[in-house]
């Protein structure tokens, strides 16, 4: 553990998930070869998509409204949506289909990707941590992705787990973070949030008044390789060093 500021007395924590929690890119990666898989299998036409066309239709949803950026699962259903129909990305559309088929076909697709996305389990020094923290502070969960926090076990750990959506910007904005405490009726100075990126969570976080624990699960943590434009207020070693703040 390396401090680089002064901590306040801790009185919740806040999370982040993907890369702090577990290792994420691998998760993600099996999720996508799943929902090829199925697509391949069931829907001819959208397998012979490209990785461009498919980076293309994303491009042009977030174009159309750029809250979709945010918001990771609506965002693939409206790719989906495109990709399904044989809708090129000049002619995307973000309002919903009409089409029961369509519909049906969307959210078979989807389902396939968000139980892939969620199927994995955490390793035993994380519920371990966590489950020692909650039965001492209040936890929220703050999140870019879509983790179906119930199914992987996380859920009993926190107050709330809050998704970043259309009505929730993604952090680095101070939404959730503002969200999160109000909450919790814990002033911000006085919340550590744990996270990975350095953007999104350390800067997120500090700029919303909260104090910022930087750890990443997946990768060497050295602030020499990271984009640092503001240093987190501790640096840990372990998840399990959290504990000593309680």
């Amino acid at each position: 553990m390396q401090f680089f500021r002064s901590i306040n007395n801790v009185e919740a924590m806040t999370f982040d998930l993907d890369d702090t929690l577990y290792n994420n890119e691998p998760i993600i990666r099996r999720a996508e070869q799943a929902l090829q898989a199925h697509i391949a299998e069931h829907h001819k036409h959208a397998a012979k998509l490209t990785s461009l066309d498919w980076l293309q239709l994303k491009r042009a949803a977030i174009a159309k409204d750029a809250r979709l950026a945010s918001d990771m699962g609506q965002l693939r259903r409206v790719v989906l949506n495109a990709a399904l129909s044989g809708t090129p990305a000049n002619q995307l559309s973000i309002v919903p289909t009409e089409d029961t088929a369509l519909r049906a076909a969307v959210d078979s697709c989807f389902n396939c990707f968000y139980d892939a996305r969620s199927d994995f389990a955490l390793a035993s020094n994380v519920h371990h941590t966590l489950d020692k923290l909650s039965q001492h502070l209040p936890l929220v969960g703050i999140t870019n992705g879509n983790v179906n926090a119930q199914k992987v076990g996380l859920d009993r750990y926190f107050t709330a787990i809050l998704h970043a959506s259309v009505e929730r910007p993604m952090k680095p904005a101070q939404n959730m973070f503002d969200e999160a405490a109000s909450l919790i009726k814990v002033t911000p100075s006085h919340i550590l949030h744990v996270g990975d990126n350095i953007i999104k969570d350390v800067f997120g976080a500090i700029n919303a008044g909260y104090q910022s624990a930087w750890f990443a699960c997946n990768r060497p943590m050295q602030l020499k390789l990271e984009p640092v434009s503001v240093l987190p207020h501790v640096q840990l070693d372990s998840l399990e060093e959290l504990i000593q703040f309680v």
